[in-house]
């Protein structure tokens, strides 16, 4: 090219001496005295011709050498509109590391084409960018046919303190937290833990014209294993549990989820997708949340109509329960004398514990039913509904008793400045205390064996932030149940709440909590590094205090948590 550009350069100066050496004979054939001779006349004209001549050769040979420098510019910029281009790893966002499995997966980019130069002046011609290592759009993606895979998860090493020793692990029994009196109630507790480590993988394909995505997560909550070696003397033999496993069908308008998945009554973040991404859990580090909000990982199956990008409308039937407290630290009711020490009644009919559910004898599935609108990225409005019943069974007087609970919800979540988040999660039931991680039972049982539910209601109200890598945020988390008080066939009080009742009968439960998430770095190919610092404090009311007894517990918690994110995007998916 070099040498191409200097030979049109010395054409031009040629051109330019041959024209001033013609104007210059013409100048003395016109100023030529009249008694110049013909023969003079002659020479003259020859000349002339013969520099015409040269000129014009000059001249065809200069437009030749300049079509040549048009094409070389032009056919490297040719070649980087036409070449293709290897995906660029998309960038990790400061969003929470679930993130990684949104149900709009982010596509990475690609290198855009440099503009074609001008042809009048010969541009300096920039050669095309080197292909780039097509692993970097992810590097532990898996393409099998025409599915792909994305495994997703991360590790985490988590530090938990709390000022009364609560007796468990990362996760709060937020109903249980020893009173000030109590031997654990007078000790502190400091534990390590990387039970909370997560890992999956996600599966997309299209199937003629459905996508189709399968979704697995589990991680090591599931408690302790291997026999003796079953605490924290030896060895940690922590069991892998299932978080999720589902599979979710999306063509245009209708979309459809069957499995274990995020119930559908726990607040979305944006549409009613079950992916963590488009989910509200809170960004806080304990593994069981915040104090207030209704959610569950439940078995069911939903259908969800999309009438337009910024409305979903769907129903859920999901696996019910007949909550009888004991979960989560929730008390449990105290039943009449005639089935209390019925050991039969309570595994069938009542569940009494997050382990008896198995047993316990129910009659129809949940149904939720929500309707989400979104005017804007910005805005996230959501109202909600559930149903229950309970069937029970006097094997005294061989009656049957049925009773139906319902319960509502209401979210709005409002950027209401650019990266900065206004939210409020509100419930309200009558006998659907179980989506408030069982801190609240669903019903009582009166003497005659018939059921009398429960009245709950919980709000996670608070804010969210970025400040560059940075998300700090402070939630407020409450939970109300109300008493429900009825008379043994003795004239003694039973139920939830009564005179005389257990302080585990609680009327309020209360957190608020603090923290933040900060990225290290993060990168497309290696992942993510963040550490996560949570601050919480608790207090829990009972419906009955005895004398000299506290009249509430409180508990201060702090953890802190290292945690890696596993690289990869999934594919993009257009509806």
């Amino acid at each position: 090219m070099t040498r191409v550009r200097r030979a049109a350069r010395c054409a031009v100066y040629v051109t330019a001496i041959l024209g001033v050496l013609s104007n210059a004979y013409a100048a003395e054939d016109a100023a030529a005295p009249s008694t110049t001779t013909g023969n003079d006349v002659q020479e003259l004209k020859r000349m002339v011709a013969d520099q015409q001549k040269q000129i014009e050769e000059l001249r065809q040979m200069i437009l030749g050498q300049q079509k040549q420098i048009q094409e070389a510019a032009i056919v490297p910029a040719a070649a980087v509109e036409t070449a293709p281009t290897a995906p660029v790893a998309a960038p990790l966002t400061a969003k929470p590391t679930a993130h990684v499995a949104s149900l709009t997966p982010i596509l990475p980019p690609s290198i855009a084409a440099a503009p074609a130069p001008s042809v009048a002046v010969p541009p300096v011609v920039v050669p095309p960018p080197a292909p780039q290592a097509a692993d970097q759009t992810s590097p532990l993606q898996i393409h099998i046919g025409d599915s792909t895979i994305t495994p997703i998860g991360f590790m985490d090493l988590t530090n938990t303190f709390r000022s009364p020793n609560a007796g468990t692990n990362l996760q709060t029994n937020f109903g249980s937290f020893p009173y000030n009196n109590t031997i654990p109630g007078r000790l502190t507790e400091d534990k390590i833990s990387v039970e909370n480590s997560r890992l999956g993988f996600r599966v997309d394909a299209t199937v003629k014209d459905w996508h189709v995505l399968g979704y697995f997560e589990g991680d090591f909550v599931g408690g302790y294993g291997n026999g003796a070696n079953n605490g924290l003397v030896s060895s940690n033999s922590n069991l892998f549990r299932i978080r999720q496993y589902y599979v979710n069908l999306r063509k245009g308008t209708w979309e459809f989820l069957g499995g274990q998945a995020w119930s559908f009554i726990t607040p979305n973040r944006r549409g009613l997708s079950a992916l963590p991404a488009d989910l509200f859990y809170s960004q806080v580090v304990d593994v069981n949340y915040m104090n207030g909000l209704f959610w569950g990982r439940i078995p069911g199956f939903r259908v969800i109509a999309h009438p337009s990008d910024k409305v979903a409308w769907g129903l859920s039937v999901e696996n019910s329960t007949q909550y009888f407290g004991g979960s989560g630290g929730g008390g449990i009711p105290t039943l009449p004398a005639a089935f209390a020490s019925n050991t039969a009644f309570i595994s069938a009919e009542l569940d009494n514990s997050s382990a008896n559910d198995r047993a316990t004898s129910n009659l129809i599935p949940d149904f939720i039913s929500k309707l989400a609108i979104d005017p804007s990225s910005r805005l996230h409005f959501e109202i909600g509904g559930v149903t229950n019943t309970i069937k029970l069974w006097n094997p005294n007087t061989n009656q049957y008793f049925y009773k139906t609970g319902a319960g509502g919800t209401l979210v709005l979540h409002a950027e209401i400045v650019k990266n900065f988040r206004v939210l409020t999660n509100n419930f309200w039931s009558n006998g659907n205390g179980r989506y408030l991680f069982g801190t609240i039972p669903d019903f009582i049982v009166r003497a005659d064996g018939s059921p009398s539910l429960i009245h709950s209601m919980s709000t996670v109200s608070g804010f969210e932030a970025t400040v560059k890598n940075v998300q700090p945020y402070v939630y407020y988390g409450g939970v109300y149940g109300s008493r429900n008080v009825a008379l043994d066939t003795n004239h003694s009080f039973i139920g939830y709440g009564y005179p005389g009742s257990p302080n585990s009968h609680n009327r309020s439960i209360q957190e608020i909590s603090a923290g933040w998430t900060h990225t290290l770095w993060r990168d497309g190919r290696y992942g993510a590094l963040q550490y996560m610092v949570q601050y919480a404090y608790f207090w829990r009311n009972p419906w009955y205090v005895a004398a000299n007894q506290p009249k509430n517990a409180h508990m201060n918690t702090v953890w802190f948590n290292l945690r890696y994110v596993l690289p990869g995007t999934a594919p993009t998916i257009k509806y």
